[in-house]
């Protein structure tokens, strides 16, 4: 099993993450330009590195996905926010044939985990997917898995904040099967890169406005879908 890593100056939280990868699963590090070390840190703490240039996170999570070998491919946070061990629960279904993208519903251990105004932007956004989708989704976070093949055959394209939510929308287009598994929120280590910013902010929700402004991709004919055949 592969295992995404974006990582952009998260060397504090790299050793609390990497010792929390399942056994015998790899690590893959996308260092997308960090200059605390942590492409460095990674490599000795055993983990796969990639270098991804072009900043952004949708950028360093593709260049994950095209460096991952695995059939199936699980993203994370690389900020200690979310825990590694829970894995296999996110992946269990996707290997099970019973779902074809599962994402992980963050559930905030200390209100600082979470601030209300990023869990308010959180449900409105939801309630868009919805619109747009049909899926009944209560969050869009960062700790998924789905298959590496038909990830790949969803051609997305955004390379910024607005890529997960690309994920899911295609995914819907497609037919896929996406569900929803609790996973525990902390309080990230460092600072955020794009909540944390006002800039940030504004990118991610420029991002999410035009990949929600997609015209649907037409449906695979039947059996083409992830699930397929399984």
């Amino acid at each position: 099993m592969d295992v995404v890593l974006p990582c952009l100056d998260e060397a504090e939280a790299l050793p609390w993450v990497l010792g929390r990868i399942p056994a015998g699963w790899r690590a893959i590090v996308v260092d997308n330009g960090s200059t605390d070390g942590s492409a460095d840190l990674a490599r000795a703490l055993g983990a796969h590195v990639v270098h991804e240039p072009r900043r952004g996170f949708g950028a360093a999570c593709h260049a994950g996905l095209t460096a991952a070998t695995a059939d199936v491919v699980c993203f994370c946070d690389c900020d200690a926010s979310l825990d590694p061990a829970l894995l296999p629960a996110v992946a269990g279904p996707v290997l099970d044939g019973a779902a074809d993208l599962v994402l992980g519903r963050r559930r905030p251990v200390t209100r600082r985990a979470w601030p209300l105004h990023a869990r308010l932007a959180n449900l409105e956004l939801a309630r868009m997917v919805h619109r747009r989708t049909g899926l009944r989704l209560h969050d869009l976070g960062p700790m998924r898995a789905a298959r590496r093949a038909a990830l790949l055959a969803l051609d997305l394209t955004d390379r910024r904040s607005g890529y997960p939510l690309q994920t899911v929308v295609r995914a819907a287009d497609a037919g896929w099967r996406v569900a929803e598994t609790d996973v525990p929120y902390r309080p990230r280590t460092g600072r955020s890169k794009v909540t944390g910013t006002w800039r940030g902010t504004w990118q991610a929700v420029r991002d999410m406005r035009v990949v929600l402004a997609e015209r649907p991709a037409a449906r695979p004919a039947s059996g083409t879908a992830a699930g397929a055949g399984r």
